[in-house]
């Protein structure tokens, strides 16, 4: 059930959409803020997004396994080489995904249980050590290569969020690619290890709705 509470920093009514979602940013004064029992409480303050050319924002409706959803939040996170955006789906059930667009190509993810990680891979990386790109592993029958391995910092963020995402966060992410467009990522924090599967998609396949709208460049005619 959504809830529309004060932001403790200016007084503007924030919108939480589920007790599961407890960080959001205020869209007006860009403070992060925190959901609980007591109240909301005030984590710090975002920086200031970055420009860039998505064509993905936060409102932004579509389609994917049969199902409705919407963009609510993104973290935009850095690393030695570049930046790259992960946005986050809410679904029309209450479910939720990442969609992480990086280079112009966009992978769906939904998190998955832990033992279904190959136990060689997620004991490496739980226990704080590094993986080599390249190297091919097994998840539920599907083979998979380690397509790269980075520490990476968050920049900033927006909307809401299913956990704190302060910004100089960092994480060491692996990303794990198959032959048939399948993709996974398994990310490793002071917290602990997560695990996300997916595939990689077009946003064609999204079926959007709301695309942002940039000068220069013409909406594409499945998102008209």
């Amino acid at each position: 059930m959504s809830v529309a509470l004060p932001c403790p920093n200016c007084g503007a009514d924030v919108l939480f959409r589920s007790a599961a979602l407890p960080a959001r940013v205020c869209d007006y004064c860009q403070t992060l803020l925190v959901r609980s029992d007591s109240g909301v409480a005030v984590a710090g303050k975002t920086a200031a997004l970055p420009f860039d050319v998505s064509p993905v924002q936060i409102g932004m409706k579509g389609r994917a396994d049969g199902a409705g959803f919407e963009v609510i939040g993104r973290i935009r996170w850095s690393w030695t080489d570049g930046a790259w955006n992960e946005w986050f789906l809410l679904f029309d059930d209450g479910s939720t995904a990442w969609l992480g667009e990086a280079m112009g190509q966009f992978m769906l993810l939904r998190e998955s249980p832990m033992e279904r990680a190959p136990i060689g891979i997620l004991k490496t990386i739980a226990s704080g050590g590094e993986v080599i790109p390249g190297h091919e592993v097994q998840i539920a029958k599907q083979k998979l290569f380690v397509g790269d391995a980075r520490d990476v910092t968050c920049l900033t963020s927006e909307g809401e969020l299913p956990f704190v995402p302060k910004p100089g966060l960092k994480l060491y992410s692996v990303d794990l690619r198959g032959r048939d467009g399948e993709c996974v990522s398994v990310q490793r924090d002071e917290q602990g290890t997560s695990l996300y599967q997916g595939r990689y998609v077009t946003l064609a396949e999204l079926q959007p709705r709301g695309l942002r709208v940039m000068e220069g460049w013409a909406t594409p005619a499945y998102a008209a």
